[in-house]
């Protein structure tokens, strides 16, 4: 592999229907931290909430330095030797610990890089991110329900809280394709500048 070796990951929201699911493609040897970000702008969640990317019994996240027990930081952690060193394809990524939004994180291929793309890249996208600070998978079964049974004690109240054009399955592809894009923009590894030598 070479530096410039591309991983697709295949990011699955787990205990949801409809299926919330997205492929990416991210140099194999970005940090964790940005991984976590490249995850939000595809999923389309607001990056408003603590994270954790975890594998075996290892967890990268914020570090805080009041607890102990807490993840190691993101931030120095490559997802190539994490993978590496845990022997493993899958990770897990966990999203807002009071609402527990739990992904699978699949490496499915590595590859080398499309001549004149912009990684990380957004390549599928199938099926509506949950609000935010719906309760998790279970408060979004609920909400559901609710939207789609008019009988339904909260259905007012769940419709009046969400956009008027909520859809489970539609998506806004393009716009999420394009948070993604933004990232790579930002993180593109610039040629360094030769400075013309004083004669």
């Amino acid at each position: 592999m070479s530096p410039e070796t591309i991983a697709r990951i295949k990011v699955t929201l787990n205990d949801v229907e409809p299926e919330v699911l997205r492929r990416i493609e991210v140099p194999f040897d970005i940090c964790l931290d940005r991984l976590h970000l490249t995850i939000q702008a595809a999923m389309g969640w607001t990056n408003t909430h603590l994270y954790e990317i975890r594998g075996r019994d290892v967890g990268w996240g914020i570090p805080d330095p009041d607890w102990g027990d807490g993840p190691l930081d993101a931030r120095k952690a490559r997802l190539d030797d994490v993978l590496e060193d845990l022997g493993t394809k899958t990770l897990r990524y966990l999203y807002d610990f009071g609402d527990g939004w739990e992904h699978t994180l699949k490496i499915e291929r590595l590859a080398d890089p499309e001549p004149g793309v912009g990684y990380p890249r957004l390549i599928e996208v199938s099926g509506r991110c949950p609000p935010e600070d719906v309760g998790g998978p279970w408060g979004y079964a609920e909400l559901i329900e609710a939207i789609s049974d008019a009988s339904h004690e909260r259905h007012a109240e769940i419709k009046e809280r969400l956009p008027e054009d909520f859809d489970p399955i539609k998506v806004d592809a393009d716009w999420l394709v394009r948070e993604v894009a933004l990232l790579a923009k930002r993180w593109s590894r610039k040629p360094n500048k030769k400075h013309p030598r004083p004669a």
